[in-house]
């Protein structure tokens, strides 16, 4: 198997916790598994001048989670909810890398924030606010460590996801206030929370394109190591 290259957007900031300086940052199990797996991670920073060479390297790409939101202009709303904050040159820089990377078939794993950013670069729309917009008795940001599972998710059948898990519940982790609304064009479902949110979503007609609201870095259920086994095998295979 060749060795991929796996491209994997960054945070960024600005604020005196990391550095008094403006600051790109992303935890360290994002590159892990890919290391592990035989594949190469390298982190994208925010520069537009450069997506069509980040396009031409990298054989796979990860959109990373984080601590904000998409703006609801993206999806054609006001914002509504004072829980949202934003990372414009972020989210910029992520929808059109995403969108290209769709163009051409790259592999793609979308992850919580990630998988919101899919849903919504394909037409889709988001709850600007679960706890506001939707009626559950589960924490979708839960208060336990970000390293321990906190709920089940359904693993639907006949989905491409169900294939690579081989079985049809998971245990994951859950650190999401935001959710997917509708679901964007030539996407399915394919798991999803027992209060009906969605957790996981996957191109019908691509390769290899799946989001999943839970951080499967973590790999606290073995098929968030299947996952990423399967997005490395099909990131090997000559273009």
């Amino acid at each position: 198997m060749n060795k991929p290259v796996i491209g994997i957007t960054l945070d960024e900031g600005n604020n005196s916790s990391y550095s008094v300086f403006p600051w790109y940052a992303a935890r360290k199990n994002y590159a892990d598994p890919i290391s592990k797996l035989n594949g190469i991670p390298i982190f994208l920073s925010h520069d537009l001048k450069n997506l069509r060479d980040y396009l031409s390297l990298i054989d796979g790409l990860i959109i990373t989670g984080g601590d904000f939101d998409i703006n609801p202009s993206f999806y054609g709303e006001n914002i509504k909810s004072k829980t949202v904050s934003l990372k414009e040159e972020r989210t910029n820089f992520e929808f059109k890398i995403l969108e290209e990377a769709l163009k051409k078939n790259i592999p793609t794993l979308c992850i919580c924030g990630g998988h919101q950013l899919l849903n919504v670069v394909l037409g889709g729309s988001l709850y600007q606010d679960i706890n506001e917009e939707f009626v559950t008795e589960i924490d979708h940001e839960q208060q336990l460590p970000r390293d321990l599972g906190s709920h089940t998710v359904e693993i639907k059948e006949n989905t491409k996801l169900r294939n690579i898990v081989s079985k049809n519940q998971m245990f994951v982790n859950s650190a999401h206030h935001q959710s997917i609304k509708t679901v964007g064009r030539d996407l399915m479902v394919n798991a999803i929370c027992n209060d009906g949110i969605i957790e996981g979503i996957e191109h019908k007609n691509l390769d290899f394109c799946i989001g999943v609201q839970w951080h499967p870095e973590f790999l606290i259920d073995k098929g968030d190591t299947d996952i990423f086994f399967e997005f490395i095998k099909r990131s090997s295979i000559p273009k």
